[in-house]
């Protein structure tokens, strides 16, 4: 089976919205690791996009704002926590929710929702081999 993820350390945030209960993690650069069924070597890519958390029903009050870099974090997706990474394709309805730290800001962004779906902009450009 082919595969694909969005590394969560190391993603470029550009921009954190949230309005009329819609949370927006515009991101300008995201690391994507492919994995094609039979190999054992995995491609690296970098894309931009947003992850959208629809019908927010809680979120912290300090949002992180400016350019940031993700550390590391959770994404959950009813019974799945992704820790560390994103799945592509994302698309789900039910418990959701975020938990992401930053290496350049102190807030943690936490919020719950009901529903989450990723969004890639353009094209995947390709940076390496992983042996």
């Amino acid at each position: 089976m082919d595969s694909s993820s969005i590394e969560i350390p190391g993603m470029e945030v550009s921009a954190i919205t949230l309005e009329h209960n819609t949370l927006t993690l515009g991101f300008s650069r995201a690391y994507i690791i492919k994995t094609m069924r039979g190999s054992v070597e995995r491609t690296k890519w970098w894309q931009a996009g947003a992850l959208i958390f629809d019908n927010v029903e809680q979120i912290n009050d300090n949002i992180p704002r400016g350019c940031l870099v993700c550390a590391g974090g959770d994404i959950i997706e009813n019974v799945y926590t992704y820790r560390d990474m994103i799945p592509i394709p994302l698309e789900s309805r039910g418990k959701t929710g975020c938990l992401l730290r930053f290496y350049n800001h102190d807030a943690i962004l936490k919020a719950s929702a009901n529903s989450v779906k990723l969004e890639l902009l353009d094209v995947a450009k390709y940076i390496a081999h992983i042996r």
